[in-house]
């Protein structure tokens, strides 16, 4: 077969066709006056028939031409109907491969790269696919090595300020400033860890969801902060330490901007939901699709002396969405904001 597509697809419905006026021609000519199956008529009594000549013996009437023509038309679809079939299958198959390579893709960096089979368009753009994966792991690696070293050169001067803060006369003015070094710390832990989180890569695996929930809300009883959990829920496959800083965010915003948080659990055949409920003022509907935008903050909803730099939700949804789930918020109608992660069960 040709090494292209259009050449194997040429190729294929060229043999097709081919293939079936062969049969046809072998039909009529099986079928045709003195062929292989001709009939031989019975011999008649030229007195009971008298009006009727009878044919010579070795010939038989031909088959009605509608007949033959149905019969023609009848292999000539069949031939090319397998023809288009196998054609199908065969140029499906690495258009599927890439397609779920690139799903792989999203959910790990390191997934092994596609084999490089099947047509001359196949194995190109599955080269291709191989050379962007390589480069988008090196562009991350060197990602990381940013991020260390921002941290580390970041961190150095803020430490020095602290140090000669502490030598001014003003209290106030040194409180401020200390204030100010403290809420530029937290901004770049922040920064790193919502960076950091994102260039993880992680397999997937087994989920117990009922012990991580249990575990998440265990963690912040702890901290002396009030968080329940209702409902139960069988195991399912993700991304077990995404979904467990998915979880602790949206509890962290709960227990902060909501004073408690009640964590709901409802399985079904299709899909799983956890809704995290707290007992805050909410977020004004017009604002709900920006808050989760990184360093958003909602300051007629939220207290911005409760510290936090506008990044919780905007990790809760990346993280969300590395385990093939959704985000979504809405207010409570009872006052509060619940904050609805849908994971799927396939």
């Amino acid at each position: 077969m040709p090494d292209t597509v259009f050449g194997r697809l040429f190729g294929l419905v060229v043999l097709a066709v081919l293939a079936s006026h062969i049969l046809v021609f072998a039909v009529f000519i099986n079928l045709a006056p003195g062929g292989p199956s001709a009939e031989r008529p019975a011999p008649q009594s030229s007195a009971l028939r008298p009006d009727r000549a009878q044919p010579p013996d070795g010939l038989r009437r031909p088959p009605p031409p509608l007949n033959g023509m149905l019969i023609g038309l009848l292999i000539q679809f069949i031939a090319v109907t397998v023809a288009a079939w196998y054609g199908a299958r065969m140029l499906a198959r690495p258009i599927q491969q890439l397609a779920s390579a690139a799903e792989k893709l999203g959910d790990n960096l390191s997934s092994p790269p596609i084999e490089e089979q099947g047509p001359r368009e196949a194995r190109s753009a599955s080269r291709v696919f191989n050379r962007m994966q390589d480069n988008v792991r090196a562009q991350i690696e060197a990602r990381e090595r940013f991020l260390a070293a921002v941290s580390h050169d970041l961190r150095t001067p803020l430490t020095r300020m602290k140090l000669s803060i502490e030598s001014l006369a003003d209290t106030d003015v040194g409180e401020r400033l200390r204030n100010d070094i403290g809420e530029m710390t937290s901004m770049l832990d922040a920064t790193l860890s919502y960076l950091r989180g994102e260039a993880q890569d992680e397999a997937w695996q087994r989920i117990d969801i009922q012990s991580l929930v249990d575990s998440v809300a265990e963690d912040a009883q702890e901290n002396g902060n009030q968080v329940s959990v209702i409902g139960q829920t069988e195991p399912i496959e993700g991304l077990p330490h995404a979904l467990r800083r998915c979880l602790d965010n949206l509890v962290d915003n709960a227990v902060r901007y909501g004073e408690a948080a009640t964590l709901s659990l409802t399985d079904g055949p299709s899909s799983l939901v956890i809704e995290v409920r707290d007992k805050g003022p909410g977020i004004p509907e017009n604002r709900i699709a920006q808050v989760m935008e990184p360093f958003v903050r909602i300051e007629d909803s939220r207290n911005r002396n409760s510290g936090g730099v506008g990044l919780g939700l905007s990790i809760a949804r990346d993280t969300a969405h590395r385990n093939r789930g959704e985000l979504s918020l809405r207010n409570a109608p009872g006052g509060g904001l619940i904050a609805r992660v849908t994971l799927p069960r396939d």
